[in-house]
């Protein structure tokens, strides 16, 4: 039985990713600040665990920043006292909101870029050298080009794409520079959505998430009167932006395959789509929520953000070759999940 060290493990993503690391029998220790999320959605994992019949791993948590080298040796040195040492590290925490990345801009390099140099420093004296590192598709940045390929040109167009690539771009270098000691993998998602099918888990920011999917849950919740779509003009088949949008149990599970994929081979170094490769638009998205949820959704259109883009899709042909993962459930489930969880979390976990 392996032991995960989950980084930001009490997230939308990172809570799912326990769920399924759990379920595979794996042990999880959960390092989170809670910062922009909660420890609820931590015991519901376990309450979902728990409702079936068959023995899962155990999740030890801490509270603490990654930044705090203290609290990572902590973690390590209770893990090879308990005799469960670290096996290898999923990398989630860190900030993650666009727009606030613009406004602080130092805030992110220092969470996303300083917190990833601690985390390898730590992971480096305890010789746990197996990665999977939490990336973003908003490296590519207005490309020409769509599918888009891992191995296009990234030029991220705002401070939290940067703080991405420069995190990508260190782990190459920590690969290399170790003599290729390491296994890592960058994951670069495309736009989780959804929920785990329970209701249990879901999405539940601290603070004000302006993507589209939560905007549509608070419209038909009544949180909010209707949704702003940003920008009409853009050049996509409708106007409206058009992204991949994958549901969060595709991408948890992808974390799982990548992980066991690094265990099993040589060391390398490699980054990954994920994402279904097929682009949806804003409006075709409230159409289909719409019909599936039978709810309707007002909205108006508003200027475009800055820092937004037109269209993002991924080719994830990459993922499906190297570790035989592409996405199991359909845009219609992701409507259905992710509305079954906000009537039964109207507020989240607050």
């Amino acid at each position: 039985m392996k032991t995960i060290l989950v980084t930001g493990g009490a997230g939308f993503i990172g809570s799912h990713t326990c769920f399924c690391l759990l379920e595979k029998g794996s042990n999880v220790v959960i390092l989170d600040s809670y910062i922009n999320s909660y420890p609820k959605s931590i015991d519901r994992v376990l309450k979902i665990n728990r409702s079936k019949e068959r023995k899962y791993g155990k999740i030890i948590r801490y509270l603490g920043d990654v930044r705090d080298t203290k609290i990572l040796i902590t973690i390590f040195n209770d893990a090879l006292d308990s005799g469960n040492m670290i096996d290898g590290v999923i990398h989630f925490a860190g900030l993650k909101s666009v727009n606030q990345s613009i406004t602080h801009k130092e805030l992110y390099k220092d969470v996303n870029i300083r917190g990833t140099k601690t985390l390898i420093k730590v992971m480096r004296e305890f010789n746990c050298k197996k990665l999977v590192f939490s990336s973003s598709a908003t490296i590519y940045g207005n490309s020409d080009y769509s599918p888009l390929k891992e191995d296009f040109e990234l030029n991220p167009i705002n401070p939290y794409g940067e703080t991405k690539l420069a995190v990508e771009e260190l782990l190459e270098d920590v690969f290399y520079k170790d003599l290729k000691t390491w296994s890592i993998a960058n994951l670069r998602y495309f736009n989780p959505i959804g929920a785990h099918q329970s209701g249990l888990i879901g999405d539940s920011p601290k603070e004000f998430n302006k993507n589209i999917f939560p905007l549509i849950l608070d419209v038909c919740i009544g949180n909010l009167n209707r949704i702003q779509i940003f920008g009409g003009d853009w050049p996509t088949k409708d106007g409206t932006p058009v992204r991949d949008y994958v549901h969060v149990m595709d991408i948890a599970e992808g974390h799982i395959c990548v992980l066991e994929y690094l265990f099993e081979n040589q060391q390398q170094f490699f980054s990954m789509n994920l994402g279904t490769g097929e682009g949806t638009s804003v409006l075709e998205l409230i159409s289909i929520f719409e019909d599936v949820n039978k709810v309707k959704i007002p909205y108006v259109f508003s200027e475009r953000r800055k820092g937004d883009l037109a269209s993002l899709v991924a080719d994830n042909s990459f993922a499906l070759s190297k570790i035989d993962w592409k996405p199991k459930r359909d845009l219609r489930k992701m409507c259905k999940d992710g509305w079954n969880w906000k009537l039964l979390n109207p507020d989240g976990f607050s």
